[in-house]
């Protein structure tokens, strides 16, 4: 005798995620099902939508009971995988910027604000993933009065061997957001990552070292560092007022050799005003470096120039960059990320739905755009109490054929980029979204701001910067 069961669809969800892959979702309401009953449709969770519900995305299986099950059904694609918390990391303090990794801790930087705490790089023991602990700060005007004023939302750690020093060496930004604050850089041993100690504090002008680049090379390190408008605002006749000169100053990217961690010297420079004549203000577009990055070798520098696009610089000689070329027809160029052996620039854009695009540089004097990567939930209006930049990706970083992004409300989003031309989202990740005591993020609510990620062998850490730091793992969903 054949047992029939009435059944009711109580929600469904459609929508088209990236590269194409139709997703439907439903869930199914009806009376209890004994154990054996089979399923007419395979259940099995895939990505269903960029824009779903952390609830609804992390949902699966079948429910033997009042609810039967939540199915998700989509088109023929590749395996899929999912982006899991497993651990998070917090440390007292304001806002969180950049996230670093390096042998077995994390190391969280700080944004300003308003309040200006000068909270400096907290250090967290990530040996056992699932539990971060805080073990040290520096950086930070507590530890260190001479940094009070100031915040420092970007730090690199590297391993560096020079005639003068040998073990981890970190650099990390200043900027002030107090007038008798520190602007400049700073380098710390961090070899014993629970007593970082301070090497030395190197001031720039006019202003703070926005995004920073520790390049070791041989028997020797190297600073980089983007010093934003300092062709402009540093020119002797600069005019405050209306913000213009007709005469270079110094450089936006400046060159430290720091083999001597104690002794930084600067020994180089670029801009483009002074080198191709393009003037910092021209129109309405704004040509200032926003960040800098080096290849392997650290030969070659790659200045995220805002509204000029990607400048592609050859540092062969630390003293004379040489200009290669640059992307074109950008605006808001924001960071960059090498892929495929250095051939591969993907450039990021800090802007209202700010995506990352991809560009051949196999020939530096010619790149080539190849596509990009588009979410379709950035071209949705934002909630008025976030900022603009809210639905903007941020930072990407690589490792293998992989992009992990940092975009802001979107979270962590993780794709394929075998194929730069298609691009293909694989997995993405919110944190819960968290109070702004600050309310200079979202007033009077709650939302996710991811700012940073770094992936690495076994886990993938991310840094919000209401919430603070956080283990990811990256899994193939069973199918």
């Amino acid at each position: 005798m054949k047992t029939r069961h009435r059944l009711a669809i109580l929600t469904s969800t459609a929508a088209l995620g990236a590269g194409g892959a139709a997703a439907f979702a439903c869930t199914v309401h009806g009376p209890t099902l004994p154990a054996e009953a089979p399923l007419a449709t395979p259940v099995e969770l895939v990505f269903p939508a960029l824009d779903a519900p952390p609830a609804r995305a992390q949902t699966s299986g079948v429910s033997r009971g009042p609810v039967v099950a939540s199915i998700v059904a989509a088109t023929k694609g590749p395996a899929r995988y999912r982006l899991r918390a497993v651990g998070r990391g917090t440390a007292p303090g304001g806002y969180n910027g950049d996230v670093w990794g390096h042998r077995g801790h994390g190391y969280l930087s700080s944004w300003g604000g308003p309040r200006c705490p000068s909270d400096g790089v907290r250090v967290f023991d990530l040996r056992n993933p699932r539990r971060p602990v805080h073990v040290a700060t520096f950086a930070d005007d507590e530890s260190d009065p001479a940094v009070a004023g100031s915040w420092t939302e970007k730090t690199i750690v590297q391993h560096v061997s020079t005639r003068a020093f040998t073990g981890a060496l970190a650099l990390t930004s200043f900027q002030r957001c107090r007038e008798r604050g520190f602007q400049g850089f700073g380098l710390y041993d961090v070899t014993d990552p629970r007593a970082p100690q301070r090497f030395a504090l190197v001031p720039t002008d006019p202003r703070g070292s926005h995004e920073i680049w520790l390049q070791p090379r041989g028997n020797q390190a190297f600073v980089w560092t983007a010093i934003m408008e300092s062709e402009l605002r540093s020119s002797p006749d600069y005019n405050a007022r209306t913000h213009t000169a007709s005469t270079p100053g110094e450089p936006d990217f400046r060159i430290y050799d720091v083999s001597v961690p104690t002794a930084p010297v600067e020994v180089g420079g670029w801009g483009a005003w002074r080198a191709l004549g393009i003037q910092p203000r021209d129109g309405d577009r704004t040509n200032l470096v926003h960040s800098v990055r080096g290849n392997l070798a650290g030969t070659r520098a790659y200045l995220s120039y805002w509204d000029l696009g990607s400048v592609i610089l050859d540092v062969s000689n630390p003293a004379a960059p040489r200009y290669l070329g640059r992307t074109r027809n950008e605006e808001n160029a924001h960071s960059t990320a090498l892929a495929k052996g250095g051939r591969l620039l993907i450039e990021t854009h800090e802007t209202r739905g700010g995506v990352p695009t991809f560009y051949d540089i196999s020939n530096p004097g010619a790149p080539k755009r190849r596509g990009s990567l588009v979410l379709p939930a950035t071209s949705r209006p934002l909630p008025r109490p976030l900022p603009a930049f809210a639905n903007s990706v941020h930072d990407a970083k690589v490792r293998n054929s992989r992009a992990y992004f940092s975009w802001y409300s979107q979270g962590v989003v993780v794709a394929d980029i075998a194929r730069p031309a298609r691009p293909r989202v694989i997995a993405q990740w919110l944190p819960p979204k968290t109070p702004d005591p600050g309310e200079s993020m979202c007033r009077r609510t709650s939302c996710r701001l991811v700012w940073g990620v770094f992936p690495q062998r076994d886990y993938v850490l991310a840094s919000d910067i209401l919430s603070g730091l956080w283990v990811l793992k990256l899994e193939r969903r069973l199918r």
